[in-house]
C-alpha cells in the first residue's frame, strides 16, 4: 500500500488525487500495468479525426427508490414539503451505459434494465451504425469487465454481423486497478452529483433525468481537460514502472 506522510501523519485517502487513490489497491509494479496505462494516455493525445474517433465507454448501476408518502404540494410563496421521516422503498436497479467523446464534448447515455453481454453488444452496434456510421475505425477506451469483449458480439448477432461490427472497433483497455484512466468515470461522478441525488422510482423517470442532463452538456459541448500524459505519468508514477 502506498502512502504519503506529512510529518508523522499519514495522508487521508479522501485527500488524495484520483491516481493516488488507485495506488492504494495496486498490488505490484508490472510492465502490464504501465503498458496499458501509456496506451490509453497515448490514445487521449491523438488529434480529432472523424474517420477514427476516440471515445470512452463505461457503465454503472443506479438504485431505483420511491417515496413511501406523497409530498405536500407547493403553495404560493412556499416550497414543496415532505411529510415523512426519510422512509423510502427500493424499486430494484437500472444500468447506465455511457459513450463519451472528449474532443467534441459529446456523450450518449443508454438506460437499460441490466448489463449483460447482449446489452454491451447492442451498445457497440449502436456506436458503429448510429453514432459513427462514417467512421473507418472507432477507438474505445474501456475497463476489463468480463462483458467488454468481442465475444459478446457473437452472442448477440450472427457471425457475419458480429465480425462486421468488430472490424470497426479498436479496444484500448485500462490497466487492472486503473479504471480511473477512463474519462467516463469522471462523467458519471458529475452526473451523480448533479442529477442523481434525488429519489428516482423507475426507469422512465431515470431516462428523463439522464436525457435532460446529457442534452444540456452536449449543447454546451462540455468536456474534460485531461492533462495526464505519458510524460507526466513517468514522473509522478515513476515508482510503478519496472526498473531497467
Amino acid at each position: 500500500m502506498h502512502q504519503r506522510r506529512n510529518g508523522s501523519h499519514r495522508a487521508k485517502k479522501d485527500d488524495l488525487k484520483p491516481w493516488q487513490k488507485e495506488q492504494w489497491c495496486i498490488p505490484e509494479v508490472s510492465s502490464a500495468l504501465v503498458s496499458r496505462m501509456e496506451d490509453v494516455l497515448n490514445v487521449y493525445q491523438q488529434p480529432y479525426d472523424p474517420a477514427c474517433p476516440v471515445v470512452t465507454f463505461d457503465e454503472r448501476p443506479v438504485q431505483l427508490v420511491s417515496e413511501t408518502r406523497q409530498p405536500i404540494p407547493a403553495q404560493a410563496g412556499q416550497l414543496e414539503r415532505y411529510d415523512y421521516d426519510y422512509e423510502y422503498k427500493r424499486e430494484g436497479t437500472a444500468n447506465l451505459f455511457e459513450v463519451f467523446q472528449p474532443l467534441l464534448g459529446w456523450r450518449h447515455i443508454d438506460v437499460t434494465e441490466q448489463r449483460t453481454k447482449i446489452d454491451f453488444a447492442r451498445c457497440m452496434k449502436d456506436l458503429v451504425d448510429v453514432r459513427f456510421p462514417e467512421a473507418d475505425k472507432i477507438k474505445i477506451v474501456l475497463d476489463n469487465l468480463n462483458t467488454h469483449d468481442v465475444s459478446s458480439l457473437y452472442e448477440a448477432f450472427e457471425p457475419a454481423e458480429a465480425l462486421r461490427i468488430a472490424s470497426k472497433l479498436e479496444f484500448h483497455f485500462t490497466p487492472k486497478h486503473g479504471s480511473w484512466l477512463n474519462m467516463t468515470e469522471i462523467e458519471f461522478s458529475i452526473l451523480s452529483r448533479q442529477a442523481l441525488g434525488q429519489r428516482i422510482p423507475d426507469i422512465a423517470t431515470l431516462k428523463r433525468v439522464v436525457d435532460a442532463w446529457q442534452t444540456t452538456r452536449n449543447a454546451d459541448h462540455i468536456t474534460i481537460q485531461w492533462r495526464f500524459t505519458p510524460e507526466v505519468a513517468r514522473q509522478t508514477l515513476a515508482n510503478l514502472y519496472p526498473s531497467i
